[in-house]
């Protein structure tokens, strides 16, 4: 038993992933495990094989890997690259930051474009850099639809329309970890190549399953990759999913729960699921502004859905803030990472999350800056209150 005096009510995980994971996804997971080359199995196998589909707005092939999204980006990276190659990335955030790490210990070389991590990546930077690159060095264009450490979100098709507007035949990657089924993500129709993504953020899972979205191109790409793979081999993957099955054992709970998830999000339907999201992180912007605050994203073309990154005002430090929230309210917002380390702080409005888990969050982020002493102006949960209560759809009438 826990020395700890009991906290009443619920733990408040305001952090941009892992998300809370809804009753339903958890009952859905207790169930008694699979033989995973039975009949029942691949009825589950062709159910979320196909379903997933939706989500990524794809005819093509979804490959499930039991794995955080850095799998995906592992699978992407070796299954259509070999060593040497040149990438194009973009550095967003944190993630892109990691994401290139990777491509280095892989082999392959990337020509990254620098931010000051307030902006996504720019559209017009990488037709600059492929028209430049003649001999068509650059095998792979890498970039990050939505940068959790930073809260901004890159426009993908933008992306596309400059990769097509220089001609050029590289493949485009997209790593939607904290955007799929939080925001609009069309595979297929904006071009992409590789997509990948993970359970525990908008797909309000616990962590463990990676998702990779792959076009015809990048499939061809496979077939001549030098890269050394063997677990990620999309080879095996698409042989065995083929009939609804896995090469190796599957991680049968979480696909249990991943049906789940599917049913739910296509109950509220995929565009009502964007504009929530939408409106919330509008909610949660005009707080922050209200309050005088800086968000770390500084242009709203790219302000993201998932999470807002909150500028901490200067000598007063985000981390310590943070433990005064902990301790005081029960509620977990998200660091700082990399440079901005201690300078700011992440508020998580995605996955399972409605207009009071919002406001309840934002409450407890304004009373913390009282107790920590942090510099605000009053009213950023009536702002975001006001703009929540605005924009509310009319109760649908009683029948008589």
């Amino acid at each position: 038993m826990s020395k700890q005096p009991r906290r009443p009510g619920r733990h408040f995980l305001q952090i941009p992933g892992p998300t809370p994971v809804p009753e339903r996804i958890l009952a859905a997971m207790s169930r008694q495990i699979l033989d995973h080359r039975g009949l029942e199995f691949q009825q589950l196998g062709q159910r979320v094989l196909g379903g997933i589909k939706g989500l990524f707005k794809t005819q093509s092939h979804v490959i499930i890997y039991p794995a955080s999204g850095t799998g995906a980006w592992e699978a992407g990276l070796t299954n259509t690259l070999s060593p040497g190659d040149k990438v194009l990335m973009c550095e967003t955030g944190q993630f892109a930051v990691l994401w290139a790490a990777m491509a280095v210990k892989l082999g392959l070389k990337p020509d990254i474009i620098q931010t000051d991590w307030r902006i996504a990546a720019d559209a017009n930077l990488i037709e600059q850099k492929l028209r430049a690159d003649k001999a068509h060095e650059i095998k792979a264009v890498c970039v990050v639809h939505n940068e959790t450490s930073t809260g901004c979100r890159t426009r993908i098709d933008e992306v596309r329309k400059a990769m097509d507007a220089a001609g050029h035949p590289a493949l485009l990657m997209a790593d939607t970890i904290s955007s799929l089924a939080c925001t609009d993500l069309r595979h297929d129709e904006w071009g992409i190549d590789v997509t990948v993504s993970g359970s525990q953020k908008g797909m309000m899972l616990p962590p463990g399953l990676s998702f990779t979205a792959i076009s015809a191109k990048a499939i061809e790409a496979s077939k001549t990759a030098k890269l050394t793979r063997s677990y990620f081999s999309w080879d095996d993957m698409l042989v065995n999913n083929a009939n609804g099955f896995f090469p190796y054992t599957p991680a049968t709970g979480l696909l249990y729960g991943l049906a789940e998830a599917i049913d739910m999000i296509n109950e509220e339907g995929l565009e009502n699921v964007f504009a929530r999201h939408e409106r919330l992180a509008e909610a949660t912007r005009r707080a922050v502004k209200a309050w005088g605050l800086d968000l770390q994203c500084r242009d709203a073309k790219y302000y993201s859905p998932a999470v807002t990154t909150v500028v901490m005002p200067e000598g007063h430090n985000a981390d310590a803030y943070r433990k005064i929230v902990l301790d005081n309210f029960n509620m977990s917002l998200g660091t700082g990472l990399n440079k901005i380390a201690g300078k700011a702080f992440r508020i998580g409005h995605l996955g399972d999350t409605n207009e009071l888990t919002v406001m309840g969050a934002l409450t407890g982020v304004e009373m913390g800056f009282d107790l920590a002493g942090v510099p605000h102006k009053k009213g950023g949960v009536a702002a975001a209150m006001s703009y929540l209560a605005e924009t509310a759809k009319p109760a649908k009438a009683q029948a008589a």
